[in-house]
């Protein structure tokens, strides 16, 4: 028989369910925040009362469209366009796009619920939001990209600006779709401001913001080793992954000692057991950024191994770093990512783990990161770049890398603080916990909005 919170939990979650029918992923994501919350939102009446964790999981606002654009055969090509703004308790709603032929409503609300949590995380001021389309940027041409980019911010500039709504990129939108979109959203507003993240150099980007998520990945491991008092020095790694978040998180490890042995796409993973240093990284940053090559390509120049149609959990390691999306660990695979001695997870994607093997994590009493707080570097540069645009200034890369460390270290240390029961830290809990209590306290504090 469940006990008396499992009951609220599953009663909680009935009626999330009902309102929100086939939203698997998003049913996910907040099963997994509300048995860290429930306990905790009893205890404390106040939020209780308000329904704020209620009004948390409902968007303020989901906007829906289509995008129709002409292809290079001068045919039309009809896809679907999202923007969920879910909160802006404490900022402008702040949030990639994503385009892939599997975006669709359900998982940009999780993706939207997840980064109202992990931007209080950062502790700048921004609220959350996702959005993006079905549309698949693979295999189509840059006049074709550039065409869709523009239709599809031609209806989006409506509901977005500086300091309302701050998209950024995510799967699918990289420097070259910002730069569309961007150039259209000027073209038919006649203003330049940071309305979007993840900008060109020369036009109001920020250093370091390429790296940012995949930096601040290795950078949340690096606190939870240094917590058993040890460093990446000498550690085996695994990544999943090989697009930018996947590329910066290997270029990191290799920067603090470490060894990554493995990378991925959709289409299987390479393992090289002598590790992919900065000359191996440098040819697989060409191959993705550039020629949009397939990861099998780089068994075949460099003579590594590679697992068709697989993923890279089965390689002994001492740490895994997921960098590609959701759901890509499953229950089997986090039992054995264990068994083969690995005790260390920091999440680089949204919701790498399922919910199963997230308990598996937690049971065992590893280092386990959750996607929240391991991955809010990117999102915690997307507003230094906001800030930097309202100054109109530019700081070094140095400057940059030092405030995303800093952040990543509060964060860690919020997860802590609210996570730590006895001599284990649950960073599951102390991630909802810390990053619910900033939106929900500035929540009641503006009243039933």
């Amino acid at each position: 028989m469940p006990n008396v919170m499992e009951q609220k939990v599953q009663g909680f979650m009935a009626r999330v369910i009902a309102k929100n029918p086939g939203e698997v992923e998003f049913h996910q994501a907040v099963h997994e925040v509300v048995e860290s919350l429930i306990p905790f939102v009893e205890e404390n009446p106040q939020y209780k009362e308000a329904k704020i964790l209620e009004r948390m999981i409902e968007p303020e606002r989901v906007i829906l469209f289509r995008v129709p654009w002409i292809n290079d055969k001068g045919g039309v090509e009809l896809n679907k366009g999202y923007r969920i703004e879910m909160n802006s308790a404490i900022g402008p709603y702040k949030g990639g796009l994503r385009f892939h032929p599997t975006v669709n409503l359900g998982i940009l609300k999780f993706l939207a619920f997840e980064q109202v949590l992990k931007n209080s995380l950062t502790t700048l001021p921004m609220g959350g939001g996702k959005g993006g389309s079905d549309f698949d940027p693979k295999g189509k041409s840059d006049n074709e990209v550039m065409r869709f980019c523009q239709s599809f911010m031609t209806e989006l500039q409506r509901h977005i600006g500086p300091n309302t709504d701050v998209p950024a990129g995510d799967i699918g939108v990289g420097g070259r779709e910002i730069g569309y979109m961007f150039g259209q959203y000027k073209r038919l507003r006649n203003e330049f401001v940071g309305v979007l993240t993840g900008k060109g150099l020369d036009w109001g980007g920020s250093l370091i913001r390429p790296e940012a998520t995949g930096y601040g990945t290795v950078y949340f491991a690096k606190e939870m080793l240094a917590t058993r008092k040890q460093t990446f020095e000498g550690k085996i790694v695994s990544v999943s992954g090989s697009g930018n978040v996947a590329q910066f998180a290997t270029e990191k490890v290799n920067d603090l000692g470490g060894k990554v042995v493995t990378l991925s796409d959709s289409q299987g993973f390479i393992y090289d057991p002598d590790g992919i240093d900065a000359e191996k990284l440098a040819w697989v940053m060409e191959l993705k950024n550039v020629k949009r090559g397939r990861i099998k390509e780089y068994a075949d120049k460099f003579g590594a191994q590679y697992f068709e149609g697989e993923r890279p959990w089965g390689i002994k390691v001492d740490v895994a770093l997921p960098c590609a999306t959701q759901n890509e660990i499953n229950e089997e695979e986090a039992q054995l990512l264990i068994d083969n001695g690995c005790y260390c997870v920091s999440e680089g994607a949204n919701m790498p783990s399922t919910a199963e093997a997230a308990k598996i994590y937690i049971d065992s009493k590893i280092l386990y990161g959750p996607g929240k707080a391991a991955n809010a570097g990117g999102v915690a540069v997307s507003g230094l770049e906001m800030s930097q645009n309202s100054m109109r200034l530019s700081w070094s890369r140095e400057e940059v890398d030092t405030k995303l460390h800093s952040i990543m270290v509060n964060i860690h240390e919020n997860c802590v603080k609210w996570g730590k029961d006895d001599d284990f830290i649950n960073y599951v809990d102390g991630a909802n916990i810390a990053g619910f209590v900033k939106v929900a306290d500035a929540m009641l504090a503006q009243g039933v909005v």
